[in-house]
């Protein structure tokens, strides 16, 4: 697929897949299929891609074989239906080169590249390290903009020289703030790079009023028809539709909270406002168990839901019509 069809396409619900590990901890290859082959079902024809070994997907806890083996097994399940963009992110620039070549030559749309963490970099430093993987590949590549794991932000006026690059036509867009999301679409040119909502559904149903094109979400991973009755209210500038979604979410949104203020963070400084914890993983892998799908286990250092969580996550489940088993 051509750069410009591809960024016209940078729109809709990005899935955030997470990675089933068994109870010994090995990745439960079987369950990711199915997932996959789950979302390839539902996602077909509509305003989906799927986004696997990012954050959600621990990629960080993945070996290089490993990582290399969710991609493959993913693109593979996708069989050209859906869009993929996998997470090929490292802390330097040679190895996110190299494991974005790999997506690349099995087949990926594109890939999502997370900011360089531990060494925060200069604007000079991150311009290049972008430029630099860009310039490598054939395919698209999101700018992953998170503060929170990586310590650094793209303004604005750096995120529109960037989009200049050619195959670089996405920015999902973590920041917490309204109005730094306003001045970032402001500042970026829509026909060059999509300024998405890296946030989920609740930050969406504000940032869609600025021509927000879509949204990246856990949620779909086990509930994609709630999501993308959000994103359809959203587009059809329906907004008691949108509205409507987010309040049926609410439940969702308030356990998540409960159950992270029940397993508390060791941030040292809470960087940036809306630093939380990341037991919403666990949830995600818990729904996913629930639903009859691939949840299995988070990897440490990450920690999973206890019992009692779990079926107060299966009740909310149940209430929000989906299949719990």
């Amino acid at each position: 697929m051509g750069l410009e069809e591809l960024r016209k396409r940078m729109k809709g619900v990005l899935i955030v897949q997470t990675t089933p590990f068994k109870e010994n901890g090995d990745i439960d290859f079987e369950g990711l299929k199915a997932n996959t082959r789950f979302l390839v079902q539902e996602c077909t024809g509509r305003d989906f891609i799927l986004v696997p070994v990012g954050s959600t997907g621990e990629f960080y806890a993945l070996s290089e074989e490993e990582h290399k083996a969710v991609i493959k097994t993913v693109v593979a399940e996708a069989a050209g239906k859906v869009l993929v963009f996998p997470g090929t992110a490292q802390a330097g620039t040679r190895g996110t080169l190299a494991m974005s070549r790999y997506a690349q030559s099995v087949g990926a749309d594109g890939v999502q590249i997370v900011l360089p963490y531990y060494h925060i970099p200069s604007e000079e430093g991150m311009y290049q390290h972008y430029k630099a993987i860009a310039e490598g590949l054939d395919i698209g590549v999101i700018i992953y903009n998170n503060p929170v794991v990586s310590g650094s932000w793209i303004r604005p006026h750096l995120m529109a020289r960037l989009a200049e690059i050619e195959n670089i036509i996405a920015d999902k867009e973590n920041t917490p703030d309204i109005m730094q999301y306003y001045q970032m679409q402001r500042m970026v040119d829509p026909k060059k790079m999509a300024i998405l909502c890296g946030l989920g559904e609740l930050m969406f149903s504000f940032e869609c009023m600025y021509g927000c094109p879509g949204f990246v979400s856990w949620v779909p991973n086990f509930a994609p028809g709630i999501s993308y009755e959000l994103y359809q209210a959203a587009v059809a500038r329906d907004m008691e539709g949108v509205r409507r979604v987010t309040r049926r979410l609410g439940p969702l949104y308030d356990f998540v909270g409960k159950v992270d203020a029940a397993h508390p963070h060791t941030f040292f400084i809470p960087r940036v406002a809306g630093a939380v914890g990341y037991m919403y993983m666990a949830v995600a892998k818990a729904a996913l168990d629930l639903v009859g799908l691939g949840g299995g286990k988070t990897r440490l250092p990450l920690v999973d839901l206890t019992r009692e969580e779990v079926e107060e996550l299966r009740r909310i489940l149940f209430d929000l019509g989906l299949p719990v088993k």
